[in-house]
């Protein structure tokens, strides 16, 4: 028996619970519809075709099912798949040589986050076997050393090392007519501001300085300073500069069936890609606790894609949301075995970022 309850939830018995978990797991594995007889051979018998046929009509009748062609099988709709997921789905644990394998690709020491968070979606979208993403800022650690490097006329190199001794190497445009000791200037003058803070604690404050410093700091070497600060702490300044990294696109595409799927996952990434969406997927996922799931069209994103995301976000030390990390994939993901192995990966990148 099927039955809904006075918020619309529908409610299933354990014979309906049965069907329909045998239904969605030879979803999950071939993504074709699945008919009476297969159920009945799965259910070694106990029960009939026919009296499946009735349960899988009232499932349908109930918006879990649909048929895709009139003498076909049955396929779960959209609504059905995040019935089973919020309520019947039994998740898993992540298998060692998966947990091992994501360990590996999580060690921080001597590489940059950027390098780090890169390699770790590349690898979880190698194990899902499907898209990942991450939406990170760049993450912040109080300088050690910083200087400018001339190398012709209009561009200079930004060394900077910070205290977990990581080196990062920036390009930056420079005044064509800037003397060498300009650069010398500006890099004394930051070294002295910057050390043992991180560029966004410094900022504000090396600004109003610069404008009391005229008579020491001529106007080209304000501008390397000026300039010095826009490259580096714009890209950490709020979350319209969150940076989005995807991998593993092929894995997604491997699974559509014709040119208007193919359109509708190329919609998909143009519009992830705008900043404007990254923010609004930090926000949702910020509102929930652990792994959030998305499927279909319950998400504008994936309204035209067919598409499915599990993500969670990851902390900073100060227990605040810096980003999230997880898998997009078509909605026939096997979500029990990838909503763990998401969640263990956005727990350990927290732990890196804290180090």
């Amino acid at each position: 028996m099927i039955a809904s309850d006075a918020h619309g939830v529908v409610a299933l018995n354990e014979r309906s619970r049965d069907i329909f978990r045998h239904i969605v797991d030879a979803f999950v594995e071939t993504g074709e519809p699945v008919g009476s007889r297969t159920i009945a051979r799965k259910l070694n018998g106990m029960l009939s075709p026919a009296t499946i046929r009735n349960v899988m009509a009232d499932l349908e009748y109930a918006g879990l099912l649909y048929a895709p062609h009139a003498s076909a099988g049955r396929l779960p709709t959209e609504a059905g798949l995040r019935m089973f997921v919020s309520g019947l789905l039994q998740v898993g644990g992540l298998d060692a040589e998966e947990r091992k394998t994501i360990d590996a690709h999580c060690q921080a020491s001597g590489r940059s986050s950027e390098d780090v968070l890169s390699q770790v979606t590349g690898t979880l979208a190698g194990l899902a076997q499907c898209a990942s993403l991450v939406f990170a800022p760049k993450v912040e650690a109080p300088l050690k050393h910083i200087e400018f490097v001339n190398l012709k006329p209009g561009r200079a190199l930004v060394v900077m090392v910070n205290e977990n001794g990581v080196v990062e190497n920036r390009l930056l445009e420079v005044p064509a007519d800037l003397p060498p000791s300009a650069l010398v200037e500006a890099g004394n003058f930051l070294a002295a501001h910057l050390t043992g803070k991180t560029l966004a604690e410094a900022k504000a404050d090396i600004l109003i300085d610069l404008d009391s410093r005229r008579a020491q700091l001529d106007e080209l070497t304000a501008k390397v300073v000026k300039a010095g600060l826009a490259t580096w702490a714009g890209a950490v300044a709020g979350p319209r500069d969150t940076a989005l990294i995807i991998k593993g696109q092929s894995n997604l595409l491997n699974n559509v069936t014709g040119m208007e799927d193919l359109e509708s996952i190329r919609h998909l990434f143009s519009v992830l890609e705008a900043r404007e969406q990254m923010v609004r997927v930090l926000d949702l996922v910020g509102r929930g606790d652990g792994v959030q799931i998305f499927i279909g069209a319950q998400n504008e994103l994936f309204g035209m894609a067919g598409c499915s995301m599990v993500v969670a976000p990851f902390q900073n030390a100060r227990e605040q949301i810096v980003g999230a990390i997880g898998v997009i994939g078509p909605t026939r993901l096997n979500y029990a075995r990838i909503i763990p192995m998401v969640d263990y990966t956005a727990k350990l990148v927290g732990r890196m970022l804290e180090q």
